[in-house]
């Protein structure tokens, strides 16, 4: 059949394969990435973002909250949660990832339930989360697949709940290349660039009002807080209404 597009996510669907010869993006190429720990990858470190630290220490993120980690890699902010009080499901397309982070939350000792899978189409234990928070997950979506982002964010974030992100900063990492030229090259560039007036602009389709956006704070090598100034961070909150 040549004429399969009937629903939206038929199109999505066509768009993903787009970027698929590309390679990134796909649970293949994240298991690599994540298969030597030993690589000098700075977020690799076990430390949680010094944006999300501060966020729960001055009260921003309330305690002992339910909470959802997008994209949360070998699970060094889950852990750290978790380790708030919160009750918290962390999901990572790679099932190396996944592993990692579950090592981590058992020598922490404390509780992290880890799903392996797509963030759009995991099976959750709860409708709605207090927290979402996406430390580099949304960077590194196609530009279609916002709208799946937008949606998953509508349908899981519960009223008054607070949404964390960590992205590339435009100027300092990540592509500045538009929209339509990316489907023009079928490549991410390594991951999309963002203006605090483009994050204002996306996250008010779905009522989200900003708390704070900034460059994260570098931080050095003893902290125990993980921070480099070309990300991006920014804080949303949805209405209580």
């Amino acid at each position: 059949m040549d004429r399969k597009i009937r629903t939206q996510d038929d199109l999505l669907t066509l768009l993903d394969g787009v970027f698929a010869r590309s390679g990134a993006g796909g649970a293949d190429w994240w298991d690599q990435f994540y298969g030597d720990r030993d690589r000098d990858v700075p977020f690799f470190v076990d430390k949680p973002d010094e944006n999300l630290a501060a966020h729960l220490e001055q009260g921003h993120i309330p305690r002992e909250a339910r909470t959802l980690d997008l994209g949360c890699g070998p699970g060094r902010n889950a852990v750290h949660l978790a380790r708030h009080g919160h009750d918290v499901d962390a999901v990572d397309l790679s099932a190396t990832a996944v592993t990692w982070g579950q090592e981590r939350a058992a020598a922490a000792d404390v509780p992290v339930r880890f799903h392996q899978g797509d963030i759009f189409d995991v099976q959750l234990p709860h409708a709605t989360y207090d927290v979402v928070y996406d430390s580099g997950c949304l960077h590194h979506l196609p530009p279609h697949r916002r709208l799946s982002y937008l949606a998953l964010l509508d349908r899981v974030l519960a009223p008054g709940g607070h949404f964390g992100l960590v992205c590339f900063a435009a100027g300092e990492e990540g592509s500045r290349t538009p929209d339509a030229e990316l489907y023009r090259t079928g490549d991410l560039e390594g991951g999309l660039a963002f203006t605090p007036d483009e994050l204002r602009h996306l996250f008010a389709e779905v009522g989200l009002e900003e708390v704070e956006i900034r460059p994260m704070r570098a931080q050095p090598a003893h902290s125990a807080t993980y921070g480099v100034p070309v990300l991006l961070t920014a804080l949303f909150r949805r209405s209580a209404g």
